[in-house]
């Protein structure tokens, strides 16, 4: 049973994101009750009924004991048994486990020369949104051990890609690379570590190590405290720079973070060296090994099979490739920031990676040799019903290719007037056409128009006599207006 205190050490060191191994050692506890007590979200002390114990008189000389000589429950008990002691071996093992003091272990203080080592560690904190979902916020953390200058970058997963990514730009802030470089026994860099042997390495993360020259330091086993510089730093970010902050959306969150570096983490007076981290580095800088002309390819390769929607599937988003390889293997290479195909070794398809989720992504030029396709299959069927309509529809045809550049609107055209008009009127108009030479399906449309206009019955002429025209009537006209004008103007 633990108390409030030991309560409260365990939420907070889980909180910084140690394992229950790393907080037993810390605190002392077995692994298994830390883990007990981690998945429980308040202190509840368990009551128990107090009985007498057969041990209850012999516990004092029992804890005197221990205080004196490192005796093993074994001892205790011969030496109890011969007080007087009736009762078994098992309650004075568990008796002891409980009372003996125990003794912290002790470490020595590591140091390091300029360029020696860096440390490197991922942190994760609460999540934030991508698009339209929301995903855990996780950050890398690199230090340079000498001079404690610290590199942050966030990211939204912790795959191989992103992590050799983050190396990547770690050593690029850096100006250079450290003769090795301490990590935690994650999947990323050690796939297999056991006691006494040599640990395996990721053929991926070795390869990266031997193109930047620097060499794979793996923490021992339960040794979290190999690389206790980087898992300070990733408490200093939580306190320092996560806490409080709410940045609402993924992509403001590194600005925010190397501005942080810049103003705060790497110009403050660091609590081991007494000294600022950007004033040590100039002396580690120096040190470093240069940067290779090529960088390394950080992309992660698998071998898929697209769809038969031309489609490949990661981490729930489906991207497109051309039509003509669907269902086809192909080989996908994954960067943090991009996603692209190949087929025999030839780029097919490239696209910026989502990291939302359930997302259709499709380059529009993609499925247009479908649609083409697809297309050419429909004009044959409309061809094939242009010729059934006459016995000169082969002749029109030919007219047509020799006249028209767009031959297949025409013909589209004409098939369609066959749905409004009888099959015999539409071949009686095309051997029109061909007879008068008009080869266009405007022409088609107007013969059949016209023919399928409804003339009256003409009626009575009625002529006009030329009498009734030379027989009128003019009015005299009134000679006395210009006598009075005469008057007026005298």
């Amino acid at each position: 049973m633990i108390d409030y205190d030991q309560f409260c050490q365990i939420k907070k060191y889980q909180d910084e994101g140690l394992k229950a191994g790393q907080i037993g050692m810390k605190i002392g506890l077995d692994n298994r009750t830390v883990g007990k007590w981690m998945e429980r979200n308040t202190f509840q002390l368990r009551l128990s009924s107090i009985r007498p114990s057969k041990l209850d008189p012999y516990k004092e000389d029992i804890v005197r004991m221990l205080e004196r000589h490192p005796y093993s429950a074994k001892q205790v008990f011969q030496q109890i048994s011969e007080q007087g002691f009736d009762g078994g071996y098992t309650i004075v093992k568990e008796y002891i486990r409980k009372v003996r003091p125990r003794r912290p272990k002790a470490y020595l203080k590591l140091a390091f020369a300029p360029g020696e080592c860096g440390q490197v560690d991922w942190g994760s904190y609460k999540s934030i949104a991508v698009g339209e979902t929301r995903r855990r916020l996780s950050f890398f953390v690199m230090v340079l051990c000498h001079c404690r200058m610290m590199y942050v970058e966030f990211t939204v997963s912790q795959t191989m890609e992103h992590f050799l990514g983050c190396h990547k730009r770690a050593f690029e802030f850096f100006g250079g690379v450290p003769q090795k470089v301490m990590v935690d026994n994650l999947k990323s860099a050690v796939l297999k570590r056991i006691t006494g042997q040599d640990p395996v390495f990721n053929p991926k993360y070795l390869d990266f190590a031997n193109h930047y020259g620097f060499r794979i330091v793996p923490c021992g086993v339960r040794k979290g405290n190999e690389k206790g510089i980087v898992e300070n730093a990733v408490g200093y970010v939580k306190k320092n720079f996560l806490v409080g902050l709410d940045p609402g959306d993924f992509k403001v969150v590194n600005p925010a973070a190397k501005n942080w570096l810049d103003t705060i983490a790497n110009v403050r007076i660091h609590g081991e060296t007494r000294k600022r981290p950007m004033d040590m580095y100039p002396k580690e800088a120096a040190c470093l090994t240069p940067l290779p002309v090529y960088p390394y390819d950080i992309g992660t390769v698998s071998q898929v099979r697209a769809s038969k929607q031309f489609r490949v599937t990661l981490d729930t988003n489906r991207y497109s490739v051309p039509a003509e390889y669907s269902s086809a293997r192909l080989t996908m290479k994954a960067y943090p920031d991009r996603i692209c195909m190949y087929h025999d070794n030839k780029l097919i398809a490239r696209h910026t990676r989502s990291y939302d989720r359930y997302q259709d992504i499709e380059d529009p030029d993609h499925p247009k040799e479908l649609l083409q396709q697809r297309r050419k299959a429909s004009d044959q069927k409309i061809l094939m019903r242009f010729l059934t309509l006459s016995s000169k529809a082969q002749e029109y045809y030919q007219g047509l290719k020799e006249r028209r550049m767009n031959l297949m609107h025409h013909i589209r055209q004409i098939v369609g007037l066959s749905e409004i008009y009888d099959q015999d009127k539409i071949a009686r108009a095309l051997e029109d056409a061909i007879e008068f030479k008009a080869f266009s399906c405007e022409y088609i449309a107007n013969l059949l128009e016209q023919r399928g206009r409804i003339n009256k019955e003409p009626g009575a002429l009625h002529l006009t006599r030329s009498e009734d025209l030379l027989e009128l009537t003019i009015k005299e006209p009134d000679m006395n207006i210009y006598d009075r004008r005469a008057s007026h103007d005298g």
